[in-house]
């Protein structure tokens, strides 16, 4: 049962899908498109200085009018993050998520991008511990433990 941040990366993995803030947004869009993945964290060196996302994408480019291949990510990227710490809860993610509008979680450890949670990550993990909680009450009514 999942129930830390920590928890979580080890199921699904900590692989973080990031692009410089030099790069263009025609690049990044690529690379989003490529590894299936709405945002991608924003690296300078082995520093985090924001996310792209495809909430940027729409809000920043295309309402403005701007030109994804003139423009580069680190112009219209979200440089204020929401993180997390692996020893964060799922239920702390889910909060955050909703209070601040937000579907992606970079992970810091020591300063250190470990990884990345999703909104979908969350919801996947909140519903396996729910599942499993039925299934042990289920399995105490019914007398079969």
């Amino acid at each position: 049962m999942t129930s830390t941040v920590r928890q979580l990366l080890q199921t699904k993995g900590n692989t973080v899908y990031a692009i410089s803030p030099g790069a263009t947004v025609f690049e990044a869009l690529e690379r989003m498109a490529a590894y299936d993945v709405g945002a991608l964290m924003v690296m300078d060196g082995d520093q985090l200085v924001g996310i792209f996302s495809e909430r940027d994408y729409a809000r920043k480019i295309i309402l403005m009018g701007r030109i994804s291949k003139d423009t580069l990510v680190g112009e219209v990227m979200t440089g204020e993050l929401i993180t997390v710490t692996p020893d964060a809860t799922v239920a702390d993610c889910m909060n955050l998520m909703t209070g601040n509008r937000v579907r992606h979680l970079p992970v810091l450890e020591d300063g250190k991008l470990v990884g990345v949670v999703s909104i979908g990550d969350v919801v996947k993990a909140i519903m396996t511990q729910q599942e499993f909680m039925i299934a042990e009450l289920e399995s105490y009514i019914t007398g079969s433990r």
